[in-house]
């Protein structure tokens, strides 16, 4: 059997250096043949090159020494020749050593290891057994070390073996799947021993990984430029923010980075996020968007991991709860960890509204209830209207809790009430006020509002004056529904117009095709939100029953913040960009946070001395028209009960008979009696008289149960005479 064509390199040269001193000239002729030789046998190019080196070096001593023997001198010149050429041939031979590397040892120890056993080790580490780089992972089996390690290369297969260990007195519990899970192969390519024939704490566990033969080394996967991706999807004219580019500020991996999103001289305005995630292939909510102080920028922050997954527990930060100077109180945190301040009072000016939507499991009852217990620390009164009985467990916090659907609508009558009896003690908006400032929390409020709900022309009504005239009365509107339909809010462009203008808005999750912010639902600052697709649980968290302790059912067990997505949505405030946060966790009863103080009570006045009676009065007519408009009318019906529109109890003046909206409102002439301008004068007159205060004319129309345009002119044809006189549209008796 004749040498390999790696012994031919390696020795070839030696052996012309050798017979250099003999051959003389012939050694070029030699070293041409070996040359031959190996360029016919396909050797590299670093080898011909050292080949070629070591055959000149070796001829010219072995022409030195020839010369030096023919010329008679003495032959240890001749011998001393042989000595560069043994250095070339040596050298020859370390040149072309690491062209042929053995395979790696079987075992290598925890020191020395090659790249690719310090990887699998590093993942070991970081998913099954720690210590992790990650703060806050769920490891497999914390403590379970990989002991020695051995890893075995071939030029088609790459496996690792190793014994999972534990300390004495604990048991291997990885399985199979977990291992597989981890370096992203089949589970059938990992082999694990029989626990039988084993100790607890040692089990053996071959994994087989395959990679291509040119990349043995486990990859997790083929990155992406983010922006490259950027420029490619998003940047582009029909992207969700064309005309961007994308300035990296922090990279860990191509699902866990931040940047900035630069517009060149332009606004980049608001921006449909669900475009925005379908052009990076994320979910909605691995994606968020930080609006900088220039109009040109955006900050953009992808999250592999959701960094509100853990939460904020409530009992940690009580005592942000209370409101500040600015009228702000924390209802939960930003995905930059910033607290997520909402306003309550604007000092000076009044109270501020909040719309809130959310459907089942979202985390609305867990907003309302931080918000009753922020409002009692505060200071501030609350009348709560709770359709849905007993759903909100800080109702004892409220001053008047209308729990049930009858007793709600009463809660939002008083509510009226209480704006009505302030409109009368306060003509000026200055504060502050001597009487505290009110919330009127209503949950559930597509209960009463919709058109399904049999006080729904009443609550539609009432609500829609609130939010347009509490705030400077210092009474703010809170309103809770289950999606941000219209149709949830009796249809009325009103009510949702007012709220956000007035205050605030947070959207959590919805039910599937009722979380959609775009169309007639379409809120400004929340473009392309869908919150149905906000999930129940959070991307890649499977909580198996596996993984959880059966030992018995534990009442005292409570939910942790990462079983749910609840408390998690949108946060907007007047004028700015929809900005995802969780609300705070709540862990205790807000009862028990609330320190066994009473509630805050509401002032001492004619409309909550009255609060049984006005709960009880409808405000407007069976039609659903001609809602009361002030205090004294609504006293009066309190005290005497609310007629139908055909009845009629009491004789007005002249012979007239008084209509359904009120006392003081007449229906029209009596029986027989014309219409002319002599009967309405005397009336426009006695009424005047018996006001204490300047009216209007629309309000001096609907007192007498006619119309504005037949007041008018008999109001001016009255100033003529100087019977009444007018200041800035008030008219009252001369």
């Amino acid at each position: 059997m004749g040498p390999t064509r790696a012994q031919f390199i390696q020795y070839a040269p030696a052996a012309l250096a050798v017979a250099s001193a003999a051959a003389g000239p012939w050694s070029a002729l030699a070293a041409g043949a070996a040359g031959a030789g190996a360029w016919a046998i396909n050797a590299s190019t670093p080898a011909l090159r050292s080949l070629i080196a070591c055959g000149i070096t070796a001829t010219g001593c072995g022409i030195a020494a020839h010369q030096v023997l023919a010329s008679g001198m003495n032959p240890l010149f001749a011998l001393g020749l042989a000595v560069p050429a043994g250095a070339a041939a040596l050298a020859h031979h370390r040149n072309i050593t690491g062209e042929f590397p053995t395979l790696p040892a079987a075992t290598t120890a925890t020191t020395g290891q090659t790249s690719q056993a310090q990887l699998i080790t590093a993942w070991w580490k970081e998913f099954i057994s720690g210590p992790t780089q990650t703060e806050g992972r769920k490891l497999i089996q914390e403590g379970a070390g990989l002991a020695h390690l051995a890893l075995e290369v071939g030029d088609d297969h790459v496996s690792f073996t190793g014994i999972i260990t534990l300390p004495q007195g604990q048991q291997v519990r990885v399985k199979a799947a977990d291992i597989a899970s981890v370096y992203n192969v089949p589970v059938s390519q990992v082999e694990m021993g029989d626990p039988k024939h084993y100790a607890p704490n040692a089990l053996p566990v071959t994994v087989h990984l395959t990679v291509p033969a040119s990349a043995p080394e486990i990859t997790a996967g083929a990155p992406t430029t983010p922006e490259e991706e950027w420029d490619a999807f998003v940047g582009v004219p029909e992207g969700a923010m064309p005309g961007t580019t994308l300035t990296l500020t922090r990279y860990d991996g191509p699902l866990d980075w931040e940047g900035i999103a630069t517009r060149e001289r332009k606004a980049i305005g608001t921006v449909n996020l669900q475009d925005l995630a379908g052009n990076l292939d994320l979910s909605m909510i691995q994606i968020t968007l930080a609006p900088g102080d220039k109009p040109s920028q955006m900050g953009v922050r992808v999250m592999k991991e959701h960094a509100l997954m853990h939460g904020t527990m409530l009992s940690s930060v009580v005592d942000e709860l209370a409101m500040d100077a600015r009228g702000y109180v924390r209802l939960g945190t930003y995905v930059d960890a910033r607290p997520a301040l909402v306003p309550l009072a604007q000092p000076g000016s009044g109270a501020r509204h909040l719309y809130l939507v959310g459907g089942s499991r979202s985390g609305k009852s867990g907003i309302l209830e931080q918000i009753l217990l922020s409002a009692h620390r505060s200071g501030i009164a609350t009348i709560l209207a709770s359709p849905q009985a007993g759903t909100i467990a800080g109702a004892h916090l409220a001053a008047y809790c209308g729990d049930g659907l009858n007793e709600a609508m009463g809660a939002l009558r008083l509510a009226y009430a209480m704006m009505l009896d302030r409109e009368s003690r306060y003509r000026s908006p200055a504060f502050p006020f001597t009487d505290p400032l009110v919330l009127v929390v209503i949950d559930e409020a597509h209960m009463l509002l919709s058109t399904s709900s049999p006080y729904h022309a009443e609550a539609k009504a009432i609500v829609e004056q609130m939010t347009r005239r509490s705030l400077k009365r210092g009474i703010g509107v809170v309103l809770a529904t289950q999606t941000p339909l219209a149709e949830d809010l009796g249809n009325s462009t009103i009510i949702r117009s007012q709220l956000l203008i007035g205050g605030g808005a947070v959207f959590l999750r919805c039910a599937k095709g009722q979380g959609s912010l775009v169309g007639v639902n379409a809120v400004e600052g929340a473009e392309g939100i869908d919150l149905s697709k906000i999930p129940a649980s959070w991307p890649g968290l499977f909580a198996t029953v596996a993984d959880r302790e059966m030992t018995g059912l534990d009442t005292e067990a409570v939910m942790a913040p990462e079983d749910g997505t609840f408390g998690l949505g949108y946060l907007l405030t007047p004028g700015s960009q929809a900005v995802q946060f969780r609300s705070l966790h709540l862990d205790v009863s807000p009862v028990s946070l609330a320190g066994g103080e009473p509630p805050v009570g509401l002032e001492d006045c004619d409309a909550w001395r009255e609060r049984d009676a006005i709960t009880q009065t409808p405000m407007v007519d069976v039609r659903g028209k001609n809602l009361v408009g002030n205090l004294e009318d609504l006293l009066f019906w309190a005290e005497h009960g609310r007629p139908a529109p055909q009845q009629q109890q009491r004789t007005g003046p002249a012979g007239q008979q008084p209509g359904p909206a009120g006392p003081g409102v007449f229906a029209g002439p009596a029986a027989g009696a014309g219409d002319g301008q002599e009967l309405i004068k005397p009336r426009i007159l006695e009424l005047l008289r018996e006001e204490s205060i300047p009216l209007t004319a629309e309000t001096i129309a609907r007192k007498l149960g006619t119309s504005a345009k037949n007041i008018k002119p008999r109001l001016s044809e009255l100033k003529k005479r100087d019977e009444v006189t007018n200041e800035n549209g008030l008219w009252k008796a001369a």
